[in-house]
């Protein structure tokens, strides 16, 4: 379900054009008095190309960029006002193309495509780098017990259906049993998985806790992602 999200900033098949009117980048001058030229950029659509692989990767890396995420909500709320109000066409003389695509790039990194609601912060796609480093990291460090291996198994599950949930398509209507059928899925494929690889593993030399991390993961993800869709 988050690829979902993906697909619809990127279903443009063309990147927007550069911004800016016919009169010139000092302005029109209106007398005596310098009038500040209209900006010209379409929000609707990607800044980069879209029918170019650098396009797509350049697009996808500003949307997910993890320094997004620090970005305090009174910085959220301004850019959604700016690009809100560049939209009704209430937006300021000062601001210029760079500042506008900026507010654009902070705002798809935190609100909703479709609702146009604040997601939780744990399920955006910028929180990612943070979220997956730190699963990861304490899955490879509590591997040899059983208990830390179903905790942090939970742990993982649990995130990823955050993360699915939170950029959900808008219009699409998800009950409990939607969410709870696929969660115990993954979680018990994975789990399963894990603590089989890990019994292996001790009886082999060098242990391979590698595995016991990447066949749970794909386990989850087959039993999870045909359930889900």
């Amino acid at each position: 379900m988050a690829e979902r999200r993906f697909r619809a900033a990127s279903s443009s098949s063309g990147g927007n054009s550069t911004a800016g009117t016919a009169s010139g980048a000092a302005g029109v001058m209106d007398g005596s008095r310098a009038v500040h030229p209209a900006l010209h950029v379409d929000l609707s659509r990607p800044r980069h190309d879209q029918s170019t692989y650098w396009g797509r990767a350049r697009h996808f890396m500003e949307t997910v960029n993890p320094l997004n995420i620090l970005a305090s909500p009174a910085k959220l709320e301004e850019a959604a006002r700016t690009v809100h109000a560049y939209k009704r066409g209430e937006v300021g003389k000062g601001i210029t193309e760079s500042q506008l695509w900026k507010a654009k790039r902070l705002y798809d990194s935190a609100y909703h495509p479709d609702t146009g609601e604040k997601m939780f912060i744990v399920g955006r796609m910028s929180f990612q780098v943070y979220g997956n480093m730190t699963i990861i990291g304490l899955m490879m460090t509590f591997h040899k017990h059983p208990a830390s291996v179903v905790f942090w198994q939970l742990a993982n599950q649990t995130f990823n259906a955050i993360v699915n949930y939170t950029n959900r398509s808008g219009d699409q209507v998800i009950t409990y049993r939607d969410l709870a059928v696929p969660f115990v899925a993954a979680t018990t494929g994975a789990t399963t998985a894990a603590l089989v690889l890990n019994s292996f593993a001790k009886v082999l030399s060098p242990p391979l806790p590698l595995h016991s991390l990447l066949s749970p993961s794909l386990s989850s993800l087959s039993l999870s992602l045909p359930l889900s869709l």
